[in-house]
């Protein structure tokens, strides 16, 4: 067995049984694009800040991939790492609510679906919470609401710029009502924290819906968004049964909500870090 390379992009060549070779491709060296589906190097896509160099389509990132795109080498210091959801409905629908905690806890190495802390960019201290589609599709329960809340006040108490990074499907439907009163708290939070003449900036990926659109992601100063980002309450096929009625085109992408004004930029992912440091350097 021989190992062929092309810089850092590899192949596995292996005898086949009439002595030819071939070829075979390690597991997770791929990836298909979700827009195009053209095929995707892994190694190559992750340089490329996970965006298709064939269509432009941003693909999801990591929240370790984005506190490095947006944060000083080892500057970022995690808070409420250790915060765990409970089930107080004791919910269960295909799977009891806990099972499903801790298959996305081992799947993601994450005890839910926002990481918070504090960092430097450029030199400039601010604060950073980042959710995680993978986890339960970054629905937002009393956790992801809790450490949201918590986040903004330590920004509100140290005088800090406040960055969140939205990505998710909305309140999570198995803790009913305690998930949706996570949208007064962070809202209320984040009112003291611009009473107190700080900065928050909301930047919106793909896909921002349902309870967190409608609090925390879009009471901004400023409001950013990745191409392409579908962000809205309801699904364009739940809106387009209930108003019975053809949807304009484009309907519910950043760049149809920058038109309408709601969005204040659509920025690529490459100039991202850029943006947010000019920001940061023109709000302190």
């Amino acid at each position: 067995m021989s190992l062929f390379s092309t810089g850092k992009y590899s192949t596995l060549q292996i005898p086949a049984g009439n002595g030819e070779r071939r070829m075979v491709i390690p597991d997770g060296s791929w990836e298909k694009c979700k827009k195009c589906s053209q095929t995707l190097y892994a190694d190559r896509l992750e340089d490329n800040l996970q965006v298709c160099w064939f269509c432009g389509c941003h693909l999801q990132m990591t929240p370790e991939q984005r506190i490095a795109m947006l944060t000083d080498p080892e500057s970022f210091v995690e808070i409420d790492q250790e915060m765990r959801s409970k089930d107080p409905l004791n919910f269960v629908d295909l799977k009891a609510y806990p099972a499903r905690l801790e298959d996305s806890e081992r799947k993601t190495g994450k005890g839910d679906a926002v990481v918070c802390g504090t960092a430097t960019l450029n030199g400039k201290k601010y604060a950073l919470g980042v959710m995680d589609f993978r986890f339960m599709g970054a629905s937002m329960g009393s956790v992801v609401g809790e450490k949201i809340t918590r986040l903004t006040e330590l920004a509100t108490a140290e005088k800090l710029p406040l960055l969140l990074v939205t990505a998710s499907g909305g309140a999570r439907m198995q803790e009913g009502i305690f998930s949706l009163m996570q949208m007064a708290k962070t809202c209320g939070a984040l009112a003291l924290h611009q009473e107190a003449g700080l900065p928050y900036i909301a930047l919106l990926t793909n896909p921002t819906y349902g309870g967190v659109t409608a609090s925390f992601a879009t009471v901004a100063d400023v409001i950013l968004a990745e191409p392409g980002a579908m962000i809205g309450f309801a699904g364009p096929r739940v809106i387009q049964e209930t108003t019975n009625s053809k949807l304009p085109d484009g309907f519910q992408t950043a760049e149809f909500l920058l038109e309408k004004g709601l969005i204040d930029r659509v920025v690529e992912r490459k100039n991202i870090r850029r943006e947010i440091g000019l920001l940061l350097e023109y709000f302190g």
